[in-house]
């Protein structure tokens, strides 16, 4: 199964992205620290008064790439999944009904894994925005975002989409198959053509 989407809404996605990563700093790092990194990102306001809506994709995009420039790669990105986990968690517990969630839970892997790429192909615009988000069913699944939102105009000599595959991983954990493992195989961010994601279980 291949499946192609392209953003609903342009340049906007989902508040998690901003909102969960202000979460892990504040739990890691103290109120203090996270307000200067909002602050640093142009998002002080947020810092505040977290978005209950739709945000720009720059603001978001601000924020990730902040995360790098002032914790380094390897902090940066413990933090970036450990974000991407509790978005994945919302979505469970706000985002994804329970019967269906009970379903995929009883389903075989490999039909559960389709069912849910489709959920999230038609949900995309939320988290790809201006980017375009591709699922191909398989082992391994494949998904790809091209222009991807969150790495645009970064620089690095490995993947940095960490939030991303944080959030698959759990979610395909949680619904599909509790040893779920992602990798980034392509980031644009290391000059790739898209960004890649593999899942294995």
């Amino acid at each position: 199964m291949s499946v192609r989407t392209t953003a609903g809404t342009i340049g906007r996605i989902g508040p998690n992205a901003i909102i969960r990563v202000g979460e892990v700093l504040q739990r890691r790092l103290g109120a203090a620290t996270a307000a200067r990194l909002y602050a640093a990102a142009g998002l002080a306001p947020y810092f505040a008064e977290p978005p209950s809506a739709m945000v720009d994709e720059a603001e978001a995009r601000r924020l990730h790439v902040q995360l790098r420039s002032a914790l380094g790669d390897r902090l940066a990105a413990e933090v970036s999944r450990e974000a991407g986990v509790a978005t994945a968690d919302y979505l469970l517990a706000h985002r994804i009904p329970k019967p269906v969630q009970a379903l995929l839970r009883v389903l075989p892997a490999p039909l559960a894994s389709r069912v849910l790429l489709k959920a999230i192909t038609r949900h995309a615009w939320t988290f790809a925005g201006s980017g375009r988000f591709e699922a191909v069913a398989g082992r391994p699944v494949r998904l790809t975002i091209r222009d991807n939102p969150l790495c645009r105009g970064q620089a690095s000599d490995h993947p940095v989409c960490d939030y991303y595959a944080a959030t698959f991983e759990h979610l395909f954990r949680v619904l599909v198959h509790p040893a779920t493992q992602v990798t980034e195989t392509h980031c644009e961010a290391r000059g790739d053509d898209a960004c890649r994601f593999e899942l294995r279980w």
